[in-house]
């Protein structure tokens, strides 16, 4: 929906952004007829009608089941064959390989596997390449390893749909592989058995915004249903297994995948979330109680807390420590595995803050003081290639622009990773330079990509995607406003509040948690904490107040307004959210934006 109008008058925010109401005229009817239709809440209706969820859709988005969401799974290309040949396998009792990505989709798709192959009957040797010294994707030395080790399947999760000559090497030693990914294809499609991927270019499922989890799980499903139907195999003696347990891998995978939560994705996740609340499964368990989670996961816990502990194994430590944790039945190695992760985990933290400052500097003069150009391209020695892709990520936060951060490594070779904004597609444009001979080799979907390139390429691959991305990168600028869903007093905000923006989700990439306003509060209290955030407490005219919170704002723009105007009025901007800690629980306003209600001055 188009979002002209500005919300509270705010033409210029602390942070340099115009607001605007996420309902144009169009929209705030729509709302309206939600409200009335299926009386619900003005705000809660808002929400919706700024998803564009149509009046007849209301009650299925608000209970989003995988019954009504997922398709058949043979409206996948390729899924026909790559269920019968797993089956086939689980029914001849193959030595069967999976071959994951080190990343956390990569991590549940094979955990997802190896727990239904092993519910089969099967033992599945899992192999999670070395990020350093094998990089992305099956290799020719791993294939002919695993051939040697008996298997005659290898499935590949979340990779695998470029790679040609590695399967190529298992075709010559043997082995019969099933694909089941979701990165852009090439034109030429490896050699396999089968190969499931929505963004293969002649696959018309409409389900691209899969992540590789989410393709796992329907590609089970199609095989327990081959299992079934064609040759009995399940019985009284061999119950089929409960296929809806295994979303919870789904859940944290899509999540920490930044796939878009739309249509199924929002289901997975939902349905995901749940199970991860009967905290049945020990490395599950174990993940949660070493990143403090308390109370039942969110959406948010899953990408914040849960994904970069699973991460931090594949980035800086062993590559298959988020696999094994997540297959761990026995409580005692569980929570020794998670331990180890979360040492890994504060170790990348360190690592991240010191790399991310040489690369805010380095980016702020490339771009100047009036931060000119469409791309940010970062690199040095000596950084580590395990978090350029969290760099990244962090670089495009501050200059709203996508953003590369490589590691230029001895012998003139360089690895790095780029996060985009919402419109425009790197991973099409990183194709593309490999096509050129721009890179060495790379891929990726539209909002996150991998590149390897020769160092003396940098400064073409710079110019490159400068002008390649320029136009998408000013139009998606254009429209990047603040958009607001709604407004309340701190007096509205309470348990019941939180409770109602959450029945429109899970929230996260393309179902953005809601923006809601706080008109002319008061900064009652503002001081750095941590760090890197600031804690504020924002009072209303009737003297409520509500606690809130700026994370990494510290000398950014944003914590600069906050710490400058203690005692002024502002408009605030951010996302409700139920903050427990020891055993209480108090709502938090997470801080994403302010505004003078008066002129701002300075100290």
């Amino acid at each position: 929906m188009s979002a002209n109008r500005l919300f509270l008058g705010v033409e210029n925010s602390a942070t340099g952004r115009a607001w605007r109401d996420r309902l144009d005229e169009r929209g705030a009817a729509q709302a309206l007829a939600i409200a009335q239709r299926h009386d619900l809440p003005e705000l809660l209706a808002r929400i919706l009608a700024g998803r564009n969820v149509e009046l007849d859709a209301v009650e299925t988005f608000l209970d989003p089941t995988i019954k009504r969401t997922m398709p058949d799974p043979h409206v996948l290309a390729g899924m026909k064959e790559a269920a019968e040949r797993i089956a086939d396998a689980v029914r001849r009792g193959e030595r069967t390989a999976i071959f994951g990505d080190y990343d956390v989709d990569g991590a549940t798709s094979a955990a997802l596997l190896a727990r239904f192959l092993r519910q089969c009957g099967l033992d599945p040797l899992i192999y999670i390449p070395d990020r350093l010294f094998e990089g992305y994707g099956p290799n020719t030395e791993a294939v002919r390893s695993l051939a040697e080790r008996g298997s005659t399947l290898i499935v590949t999760v979340d990779c695998g749909t470029t790679s040609v000559e590695p399967l190529a090497e298992a075709q010559k030693c043997g082995v019969d592989v099933v694909v089941i990914d979701h990165h852009l294809a090439d034109e030429q499609l490896p050699p396999a058995a089968a190969i499931v991927n929505p963004n293969r270019r002649d696959d018309l499922s409409g389900l691209g915004h899969l992540a590789a989890v989410g393709l796992v799980f329907m590609t089970v499903v199609a095989v327990n249903r081959t299992l079934r139907e064609k040759h009995g195999f399940w019985s009284a003696a061999r119950p089929e297994p409960d296929l809806l347990a295994l979303l919870d891998d789904v859940a944290l995978g899509t999540v920490a995948d930044v796939v878009p939560l739309v249509g199924l994705n929002r289901a997975f996740v939902a349905k995901g979330l749940i199970a991860l609340r009967r905290r049945e499964r020990a490395g599950h368990v174990s993940l949660m109680d070493v990143a403090r989670l308390n109370g039942p996961p969110e959406a948010w816990h899953l990408g914040f807390l849960l994904g970069p502990r699973i991460n931090a194994g594949g980035r800086i430590g062993r590559a298959d420590l988020g696999v094994r944790l997540l297959i761990e039945d026995d409580p005692t190695e569980a929570a020794k595995i998670a331990a180890e992760l979360d040492r890994l985990n504060r170790e990348r933290q360190t690592i991240e803050i010191e790399t991310v400052a040489q690369a805010e500097a380095e980016a702020m003069a490339a771009l100047g003081l009036e931060e000119r150009g469409a791309v940010v391209v970062t690199a040095a020695e000596g950084w580590h290639p395990g978090i350029v892709g969290l760099v990244a990520a962090r670089l495009k936060e501050k200059f709203g622009r996508p953003a590369f951060a490589i590691a230029l490594e001895p012998g003139g070779i360089a690895t790095g990773s780029g996060r985009s904004i919402v419109g425009v597609d790197i991973g099409r444009a990183v194709r593309r330079a490999v096509t050129d001979g721009l890179l060495i080799k790379g891929g990726g979907h539209a909002m996150a990509a991998g590149v390897t390139l020769r160092k003396d390429t940098l400064a073409p691959l710079r110019a490159y995607l400068e002008s390649t991305l320029a136009a998408d990168v000013e139009t998606a600028r254009r429209a990047s406003g603040l958009l607001i869903d709604g407004a309340v007093s701190a007096a509205a905000a309470n348990a019941e509040l939180v409770a109602l923006i959450g029945r429109a989700g899970p929230f996260g990439s393309g179902n953005p948690e809601p923006l809601i306003a706080l008109p002319a509060h008061t900064i009652a209290f503002a001081e750095e904490v941590g760090q890197t955030h600031i804690r504020v407490r924002l009072r209303s005219g009737d003297g409520s107040a509500v606690n809130a919170i700026a994370f990494r704002a510290a000398s950014q723009k944003l914590g600069t307004a906050l710490l400058q105007n203690r005692g002024r009025q502002v408009h605030a901007a951010g996302t409700f959210a139920l903050d427990r800690w020891n055993g209480e629980e108090r709502v938090q306003f997470k801080l994403a934006d302010i505004a003078p209600a008066e002129p701002f001055g300075r100290s």
